[in-house]
């Protein structure tokens, strides 16, 4: 063992083959900037009485799993992964570009309880051993679009305990996305989403919510699987205060609206002509709150909260596009 700074580490994920049976290797290394999965148990106390003052004689395990976070920018190829894992369901075509090699894949909430369970791999060379981690769920998702920085999102886990492992990381190449690529949009519909125009913003958070439950078991001190249970999205957005109509009035209506959050890298091209693309689209969302500070020296803000809901005429909640270079997940 050896001491040393947290660079050191890697952390990847694979799509699991089998539910619960780690893969042999990652397919993806993610370059994160914050990384939090530890190794969890619960203790049982033995508290009963012995004819003493002593509070307990002892404690045992009763249950075992990892669990944390990890914090990373988008990568073009690595996401569209992570999106199948919490939303459950992914389809792959061909794009519009004459190679071939360029897909789209279409990835959408499946009405299960089981969505996509990940491998999780920590390459660890201070503690002189590697794991990986088998039924990996992904408890939550927060994107985070802001000004100044790579666009990231923080990822909340949960997976089985351990296995011990030798891994061999390989730098995964993919294309990530700033700021200026970023295109938001309101419509009064769904359908209304490629026509808007686009609406300036200075700062976007989204966060997509699972509500994972242990599934433990009589038999077994480990879980045996994570089931998410009801779906939920909320966001926030802040833009400088202007034309009252943008924001305001469909706040105070309760008025629903359709969001489109287009991430698109136009300085990089792959295949003949396109462009690496993360694309959310929410069929329907009502504004929760909105709030103003005024400041006298500064520019006048407005901060709005919403709320997704899935929409009945249109058949969802969340639909999400990928464009990259990656036959299939």
């Amino acid at each position: 063992m050896s001491k040393g700074i947290g660079r050191l580490i890697q952390f990847g994920i694979a799509k699991e083959t089998s539910r619960g049976t780690p893969e042999s290797a990652a397919t993806y290394w993610i370059p994160f900037s914050e990384l939090d999965i530890n190794e969890k148990f619960s203790l049982v106390t033995d508290d009963q009485s012995r004819g003493v003052i002593e509070d307990s004689v002892g404690q045992s395990k009763v249950k075992e799993w990892a669990e944390g976070s990890v914090k990373a920018p988008i990568g073009d190829k690595h996401f569209p992964l992570i999106l199948y894992s919490i939303l459950g369901s992914l389809s792959t075509g061909d794009n519009a570009d004459s190679d071939a090699t360029i897909k789209d894949h279409t990835i959408t909430v499946a009405q299960s309880s089981q969505h996509q369970a990940l491998s999780l791999f920590i390459d660890d060379p201070l503690g002189a051993q590697d794991y990986k981690h088998g039924n990996g769920a992904v408890t939550s998702l927060e994107i985070s679009y802001e000004l100044n920085k790579f666009l990231d999102y923080t990822l909340g886990l949960k997976a089985k305990k351990g296995a011990t492992a030798t891994l061999t990381p390989a730098a995964t190449t993919e294309n990530r996305f700033l700021p200026q690529h970023l295109t938001f949009k309101l419509a009064s519909s769904y359908s209304g989403l490629g026509a808007a125009s686009a609406m300036s913003i200075k700062s976007l958070t989204l966060k997509i919510d699972q509500n994972i439950e242990d599934d433990d078991v009589l038999g077994s001190a480990t879980p045996s699987d994570f089931l998410n249970k009801q779906f939920s999205i909320e966001g926030t957005f802040e833009a400088l205060w202007q034309n009252e109509s943008d924001y305001k009035t469909a706040a105070l209506a309760t008025t629903a609206k359709a969001m489109r959050l287009d991430l698109v890298n136009s300085d990089v091209t792959i295949g003949s002509a396109a462009n690496p693309e993360i694309r959310i689209d929410l069929a329907k969302v009502i504004f929760k709150e909105i709030t103003r500070p005024v400041k006298v020296n500064d520019l006048v803000r407005q901060t709005l909260s919403f709320k997704a809901h899935y929409s009945i005429s249109d058949t969802l909640m969340i639909s999400a596009l990928a464009t990259n270079a990656v036959a299939s997940y």
